[in-house]
């Protein structure tokens, strides 16, 4: 017995199709050419400030440090919200924290203990030179949270990882569905929603700092 629903189904089966059949491609033409790392760099830096982040280029980790207190007691903030420290590459950033007094939360404490932090501080799995974003996985040591809940954001990138686009970390990592999510940061947060006026910080940081060694 042919019931509604196959009478429909069979009906669409054999209508005429709306897209001929498109063999999938076997190269894709990348946004940034293949350029050396200062290129890279040269072009996520721009794009990442054109995005509205306050980024700053070192040459030592002793630098990116001093930048990163900066921030965070020229802020007046005392709680910092923050990736495990071994998943930060800055040699001595533990370190510096500590003889500045900031209190390291960790996302275990819980999210009301959390939340009292405005500072978040991360590491990144890679840095997008096609649009000035960045990748942030989650996994053992690298919450979430960090990025996302605190008003202020910082993230520490090393050059090499400086990727053209999201196509090349892709290929570069066929294991990436082994995290949890991943995070794709272009910008401090924003909406338009209302009135079309801007307005920052509403679904997350209003301010993004990016700090590449």
């Amino acid at each position: 017995m042919t019931t509604s629903r196959d009478r429909i189904l069979n009906k669409l089966r054999s209508a005429p199709q709306p897209f001929t059949d498109v063999p999938p491609r076997e190269s894709y033409r990348h946004l940034v050419p293949n350029v050396s790392a200062e290129g890279l760099t040269a072009r996520f830096f721009s794009e990442a400030a054109n995005l509205g982040c306050k980024v700053t280029q070192h040459d030592s980790a002793e630098s990116a440090i001093k930048s990163i207190l900066d921030i965070i007691v020229g802020e007046g903030f005392a709680d910092l919200l923050s990736w495990s420290l071994d998943k930060i590459p800055l040699a001595g950033l533990a370190e510096a924290l500590a003889a500045a007094k900031i209190h390291i939360i960790t996302a275990d404490v819980g999210k009301e203990t959390a939340a009292q932090a405005r500072v978040g501080l991360t590491g990144v799995s890679a840095a997008l030179a096609s649009t000035g974003s960045l990748i942030l996985s989650s996994g053992a040591g690298q919450s979430r949270s960090a990025s996302l809940l605190p008003p202020v954001h910082i993230a520490v990138v090393v050059q090499n990882q400086i990727v053209a686009d999201f196509e090349s970390w892709i290929t570069a990592h066929p294991d990436f569905r082994r995290a949890s999510n991943h995070v794709v940061i272009s910008g401090a947060s924003r909406t338009a929603d209302i009135a079309m006026e801007t307005v920052m910080g509403v679904h997350g940081p209003g301010e993004v700092y990016v700090v590449i060694v």
